[in-house]
């Protein structure tokens, strides 16, 4: 699967979210309205990607980066660096 990395410790992250007035659950929550199977992500996993520290995470999966990005009204690429082309997944 794949997985994305926040981008500088995940502080544009953090900025999109205090720019948007929205905590770690209350971005969680809101998560699930914008997915289409009403899952979202959990309050620990928002945590977890927007945390400092030992418990902050760099990979995500790239659902879960969707999703922030969409709540916070923000392209993927300026809260997570996309993955480069790897040569095993081209075709030669």
């Amino acid at each position: 699967m794949t997985k994305l990395i926040r981008k500088s410790a995940g502080e544009p992250l953090r900025e999109a979210m205090r720019q948007a007035g929205l905590s770690g659950p209350a971005l969680a929550d809101r998560t699930r309205v914008v997915d289409a199977t009403g899952r979202g992500i959990s309050s620990a996993t928002v945590g977890k990607v927007a945390g400092r520290g030992a418990s902050a995470g760099d990979r995500v999966r790239l659902r879960t980066a969707w999703l922030i990005a969409e709540v916070l009204d923000q392209p993927m690429h300026r809260l997570f660096v996309m993955p480069a082309v790897s040569t095993d997944t081209v075709e030669r």
